[in-house]
């Protein structure tokens, strides 16, 4: 898949998810169609922090821990934003993926335009979660 074409999905992927829900790097990575891409998804979301309103900061780990590094914006400015969302995250920048990850919704995952063959997939790997 071309760069620009991965940044794209991953901008309407993150724009997705709603207020006071959060998604991991696979997650995203997964309904752009590019289930193996997470360290892509976070170099594309560390290159677009600046554009705040790409909600960057509802993306974490799937262990829900915030891991940002290499950027101008820290772990405890990420949590703030989270917190601002009514997202309870400790003093160990842990949140509980369980009760704040975003499942979308079939009619949300067209959207994204994925193959049908594809969404089963994605769908079999969402409820896994």
């Amino acid at each position: 898949m071309p760069e620009s074409l991965f940044k794209k999905r991953v901008i309407a992927v993150v724009r997705a998810i709603p207020y006071g829900r959060v998604a991991s790097y696979g997650q995203v990575a997964l309904l752009c169609g590019a289930p193996r891409a997470s360290r892509e998804v976070g170099w594309v979301l560390n290159r677009l922090e600046k554009e705040i309103e790409v909600p960057w900061w509802r993306v974490l780990n799937n262990k829900g821990e915030i891991t940002i590094k290499g950027s101008t914006f820290s772990a405890d400015f990420q949590r703030k934003l989270l917190q601002s969302e009514n997202i309870v995250v400790s003093d160990d920048f842990l949140l509980s993926m369980h009760d704040y990850r975003w499942i979308p919704t079939g009619d949300e995952m067209k959207q994204f335009e994925l193959p049908s063959d594809y969404l089963k997939t994605v769908n079999e790997k969402l409820r896994n979660y």
